[in-house]
């Protein structure tokens, strides 16, 4: 045991290791956008060809699918941003007594809406601060989180200026890094090599095309929606709806059945049942959309996704609704394959 070390770990070894760590150390603040961009090249790079089709100049053409790609990703998220900040701002800041007074209102509008027996017993008071208080200490949170976020504008702006360069580079160069990469693969682990990769192709276009695009879909037919009923804030509820989609378990039904709660409220009634009509549409369109865009890929399970976006922003902030999923998509995959690998190797 102890030669087949030394056979091992010679000193050539030993300076790969000593760099590759090293190297690590340095790439590790920005390594989670390195990694969305190869991710997103791989998502981007049909788009980049058909251009390069059209245009014959390559890093120009790579350069406009990242643009017509990522732009519309900042705006959306600066717009999400925008949103909640004016609306906590509002809250919190600038007229947190008309905030008060409206709670005050839904709240007795909701206990009259009760039997007399049972509205009698209601501490209306009691509900309306410790509500009150729930709401405003979770709007700090929040608020203090995009202030933060604002605070640190010359990080966010490196890790975006990385991000673009690592799909630009990936969508350009990722051929040449993959055969960098197989040429350190034994030719006995080639095929196995081979077949990981392409399961892992098989995943993210699950994903890609499975869900992400599924959302896509589904939000701008929310948008178009919300705002035709005569919503106020149709596209940002139409955001939601898309977020909320890519969320296993929850779809769009959190945000029309919170509508439908507000407009009965508020005594619209024709608009309550117009809404939860329009919500049971969109819950039916996921059902025929989601099969058609993926049954020709991987199938994921529900739970690795749902693990995904909710612990991936606790390590990697905004950035893991995206990274959390696709990394635990994608060791699914490898895993898996080992398995199979495994299996066969046995049965030889």
């Amino acid at each position: 045991m102890e030669k087949d070390l030394k056979e091992y770990i010679t000193p050539p070894v030993l300076l790969v290791l000593f760099l590759l760590g090293i190297s690590l150390m340095i790439v590790s603040p920005v390594l989670n956008m390195v990694i969305l961009g190869a991710i997103l090249a791989y998502a981007i790079r049909p788009l980049a060809r058909k251009i390069t089709s059209k245009i014959k100049i390559r890093s120009v053409s790579i350069f406009l699918a990242v643009i017509l790609v990522m732009i519309p990703l900042v705006i959306l998220i600066a717009y999400i941003i925008s949103v909640i900040s004016g609306v906590l701002s509002d809250v919190l800041v600038v007229n947190p007594s008309g905030f008060n007074l409206n709670l005050d209102t839904v709240i007795n509008q909701m206990v009259n809406s009760l039997p007399a027996d049972i509205s009698s017993g209601i501490d209306t008071a009691s509900i309306k601060s410790s509500l009150s208080g729930f709401i405003k200490d979770i709007g700090n949170v929040v608020l203090d989180y995009i202030v933060s976020l604002a605070s640190k504008l010359l990080s966010i702006s490196v890790d975006l200026f990385i991000l673009f360069a690592s799909i630009y580079y990936f969508i350009r160069d990722g051929d040449n890094c993959y055969d960098f990469v197989e040429s350190f693969i034994p030719q006995e682990s080639k095929d196995f090599f081979e077949r990981t990769v392409n399961s892992v192709k098989e995943v993210l276009k699950s994903i890609f095309y499975g869900h992400f695009l599924t959302s896509l879909i589904i939000g701008i037919i929310a948008t178009v929606g919300y705002s035709l009923l005569g919503y106020s804030q149709g596209v940002f509820l139409g955001v939601l709806t898309g977020i909320f989609q890519l969320i296993p378990i929850f779809g769009p039904w959190p945000i029309y059945w919170t509508l439908a709660i507000v407009d009965l409220i508020s005594g619209n009634y024709v608009r309550v049942v117009i809404v939860i009509l329009f919500g049971f549409f969109l819950s039916l369109s996921d059902m025929y959309i989601r099969p058609a865009l993926s049954s020709h890929y991987a199938d994921i399970h529900p739970l690795i996704l749902l693990i995904g976006f909710l612990a991936g922003p606790l390590v990697y902030g905004i950035v893991g609704f995206i990274l959390g999923p696709l990394i635990l998509g994608i060791t699914y995959a490898v895993l898996d394959n080992f398995r199979i690998e495994l299996n066969k190797s046995k049965g030889e």
